[in-house]
């Protein structure tokens, strides 16, 4: 057991001879000393694999400074903290193009909007949709004390309409709602980004995923889901090569959520996100030397041009 406690915990200074040992090089030991203690050793050295030589885990490229690894972290960092924001956005704005196009048409107290017969009717399906309006139920009893607004609701109505009730709801349980419609009423939903049915509940599912990484500041800018994204006219204007018949990038990668956010946000709040990567990938092409801007970008999994596809 001590043997293990060895292993699991180091103090700042055997950190920073365990990562000169593996080729960083430390330029400003007290400076470095300070950003370990506070950001932690098993965070920033989880971005090492930019760095890495190749058939290496740990060791790094000659030359990698500790300062670029740091660096690396900050733009995570940052343009996580930007994907937030306008995930955010496109969460509240579908959050309520749902609430109203369902409370519209099936009514709008719980048990019109939770009712079993407004979703899909397929048997092999019932279970499916009891388990989630079932979930949809045990969240809004939990968290409709917690809010004022639901609260207000419970207190004065007895219940909570649908546009206050998805204020208590998570991203990914208002995906899985999404996924039980009826195919009409998914496609009402998905008229108001132009888009089919289909589509959209992909969207929301990987959405969803990109939320949590995001929420709970995990590495963000080599993520991959699971699911891709169907293929669109954003890859082929943009020239995407394809690898096997799938294209490169703009699939499952941090491009995908470019592609997303381009079809779900305003072209303002588009653009000034586009504009605040910019920037941040730039600034971290400042900062780096011993790896190419274009190493850069195909970790991330963007493009060389996947700027342009702000006019497209």
């Amino acid at each position: 057991m001590a043997q293990m406690d060895r292993k699991i915990f180091k103090t700042i200074d055997e950190q920073i001879e365990i990562l000169r040992s593996r080729g960083l090089v430390i330029n400003d030991e007290a400076r470095t000393r300070e950003i370990l203690f506070k950001e932690n050793y098993f965070f920033i050295s989880g971005y090492r694999h930019m760095f890495t030589i190749p058939g290496s885990r740990n060791h790094f490229l000659e030359g990698t400074t500790f300062d670029e690894l740091y660096a690396v972290f900050s733009f995570d960092r940052r343009i996580r903290n930007t994907f937030f924001k306008n995930i955010l956005i496109v969460e509240n704005n579908i959050k309520s193009v749902i609430s109203y196009q369902q409370s519209k048409k099936y009514g709008f107290k719980e048990k019109d909007y939770l009712n079993p017969a407004n979703f899909i009717q397929d048997k092999l399906e019932s279970r499916h949709v009891n388990d989630i309006l079932n979930k949809m139920r045990r969240q809004i009893r939990v968290n409709g004390r917690k809010h004022t607004a639901t609260m207000h609701y419970i207190d004065n109505y007895g219940y909570i309409p649908m546009w206050i009730v998805v204020k208590v709801l998570s991203f990914g349980t208002m995906s899985e709602f999404y996924s039980i419609l009826k195919h009409e009423d998914k496609q009402s939903i998905a008229d108001a980004y132009n888009l089919d049915a289909d589509t959209l509940g992909i969207y929301l599912s990987i959405l969803a995923n990109f939320r949590n990484v995001c929420a709970h500041e995990n590495i963000l800018y080599d993520h991959r889901t699971q699911r891709m994204i169907p293929d669109c006219h954003y890859h082929e204007e943009l020239n995407i090569p394809l690898v096997e018949d799938i294209y490169e990038y703009g699939k499952n990668d941090l491009f995908c959520l470019v592609i997303m956010l381009k079809q779900l946000l305003r072209d303002d709040e588009f653009n000034e996100l586009i504009d605040e990567i910019k920037h941040e990938v730039e600034t971290l092409d400042e900062a780096i030397d011993v790896v190419s801007l274009e190493s850069i970008l195909n970790k991330i999994g963007f493009p060389a041009n996947w700027y342009n596809i702000k006019e497209l």
